[in-house]
C-alpha cells in the first residue's frame, strides 16, 4: 500500500493521457507490476501473496481514486489471478510456468460458444468489454459447452494470444481509457484443463482448490466479481470528492459577487451528504468482504444470507458512489466541465461503469427480497 500511495501522484496526472490514449499506458501498467499489486489474490506456489480480499479491494479504490480507467483496469486484471487459481493445476503451468507476471483480461458474457470435441472444445465468438486486453497475453471468455446440439454447462475458456485477434472499437464516453476492445476467436481448439465450469466454482470442486487451499480461493463467486466492479466505483467517489474540495476552496463564484466556494452554505451540505454516503458504501462493501472472508478463515461455508446481504449492499455502493459523484458535480460550476477537469472525468468514468451487468440493482435487491421470504435462488451471481 505503501508502493501504490508512491505513484498515485503519477497516475494522477496520466489521467488525461490514458483516456486520450483509450488503454493504459505501458508506463502504467509496469509501475503497478512493480508495486506488487498484481500478485495480491495470486497463488503463494507462483509467488503471489493469497491476501485477504479486502486489502484488494482496498488497494483498487485507492488506485481508482487517482485514476478511474487504471483502478477499473487493475480491479479486473487484478482479479484473474484468482479465477485462474481455480483452474486445473496443468493451466496454472501453462499461464504462469514460464513468467509469473503474465496478465489475463476477461469478458464473461457468453458472446461465444464452445462446441464438444475430442480432447476439448472448439471455440469461436466475439466477445466484447475485455478491459485492458491490450495488456494481457491470455483471455477467460465465457459461454457455454454445446454438446450435441445443445447448451450442456456454463464455462470459462482460457484463450492464449496467439489464438485470438483483438478489434479496436473502444470509442465510448466514460472509462475511455481502459481499452476495453472486442475478443475475436475464430474455430479455436481449447483443451479440456483450459476449461472452468461455473458450477465447479460455486460448489467447491474446482481442480485448483486441490492445490490452492487458502481461504480466499473459497470466497463466493457472486461476491468476487461484482465487487471488482464496485470497488473502483467507489474509488472514483472518493477521487471526485477530493477534487471537489480542492476545486470549492479556490473557487469564486462569478455569479454571487465576492462570494467563495467555501463560504457557500449549501456547498458544504453537498460535501457533508455525499462524503457520508461514500463512506457508507465503502464500509457495507468491505464490511461484508470481510465477514465473508473471516467465515472462511473459520473453517465454516458462506451461508446464503450473507451472501445475499453482499450482493445487496454491492449494488447499493455503486448507486450511492454515483449518486454522490452527481450531487458534487451538480454545485461545481461551469470550469469543472473543462476538458482535463478531473471531476467531470470521474463523472463520466463512474456512470459509464454503472451501466455494467453486475451493478443492476433490481436484479440484486429481487434476490434478496426473495431470500427474505425463503424463495429458491434462480440467479447464479450471489
Amino acid at each position: 500500500m505503501e508502493r501504490l500511495d508512491a505513484v498515485l501522484p503519477t497516475l494522477r496526472e496520466r489521467a488525461q493521457e490514458t483516456e486520450d490514449l483509450r488503454r493504459l499506458p505501458d508506463e502504467t501498467v509496469k509501475s503497478l507490476q512493480e508495486t506488487g499489486f498484481f500478485r495480491l489474490l495470486q497463488p503463494a506456489q507462483w509467488g503471489g501473496y493469497e491476501e485477504d480480499p479486502v486489502l484488494f479491494y482496498s488497494a483498487v479504490k485507492k488506485i481508482a481514486s487517482a485514476c478511474g480507467s487504471t483502478g477499473w483496469v487493475s480491479s479486473i486484471i487484478g482479479v484473474h489471478n484468482w479465477h485462474l487459481a481455480l483452474f486445473p493445476q496443468q493451466a496454472q503451468e501453462d499461464v504462469w510456468g514460464q513468467d509469473t507476471d503474465v496478465r489475463i483480461s476477461s469478458s464473461y458474457a457468453p458472446m461465444g460458444a464452445g462446441t464438444v470435441v475430442d480432447g476439448g472444445y472448439r471455440l469461436s465468438g466475439a466477445w466484447q468489454w475485455s478491459s485492458g486486453c491490450d495488456h494481457a497475453s491470455w483471455a477467460m471468455l465465457g459461454g457455454p459447452v454445446i454438446k450435441d446440439g445443445r447448451p450442456v454447462d456454463f464455462v470459462t475458456f482460457l484463450v492464449p494470444r496467439e489464438d485470438y485477434r483483438i478489434d479496436d472499437v473502444w470509442n465510448v464516453v466514460g472509462l475511455r481509457g481502459t481499452g476495453s476492445n472486442t475478443v475475436v476467436v475464430e474455430d479455436k481448439f481449447i483443451p479440456t484443463h483450459h476449461v472452468l465450469s461455473f458450477k465447479k466454482m460455486n460448489d467447491h470442486t474446482a481442480e485448483g482448490l486441490q492445490v490452492n487451499t487458502a481461504p480466499v480461493y473459497k470466497m463466493p463467486w457472486g461476491t468476487i466479481h461484482p465487487t471488482t466492479i464496485s470497488a473502483p466505483i467507489v474509488g472514483m467517489a472518493e477521487g471526485a470528492y477530493a477534487a471537489h474540495v480542492e476545486h470549492q476552496g479556490k473557487r469564486v463564484r462569478k455569479a454571487f459577487v465576492g462570494e467563495t466556494g467555501k463560504d457557500d452554505p449549501f456547498a458544504k451540505v453537498r460535501i457533508a451528504e455525499a462524503s457520508s454516503d461514500i463512506d457508507a458504501a465503502w464500509r457495507q462493501l468491505s464490511g461484508n468482504v470481510a465477514d465473508e472472508y473471516a467465515v472462511l478463515k473459520a473453517g465454516e461455508e458462506v451461508p446464503i444470507e450473507l451472501r445475499l446481504r453482499a450482493r445487496r449492499d454491492q449494488v447499493r455502493a455503486t448507486g450511492r458512489a454515483v449518486a454522490s459523484i452527481d450531487l458534487l458535480f451538480e454545485s461545481a460550476g461551469a470550469s469543472a466541465l473543462e476538458n482535463g477537469a478531473p471531476l467531470q472525468r470521474f463523472w463520466r468514468d463512474a456512470h459509464a461503469g454503472r451501466v455494467h451487468a453486475a451493478n443492476d440493482p433490481e436484479r440484486a435487491y429481487q434476490m434478496f427480497g426473495g431470500g427474505e421470504f425463503g424463495l429458491p435462488l434462480k440467479d447464479t451471481m450471489v
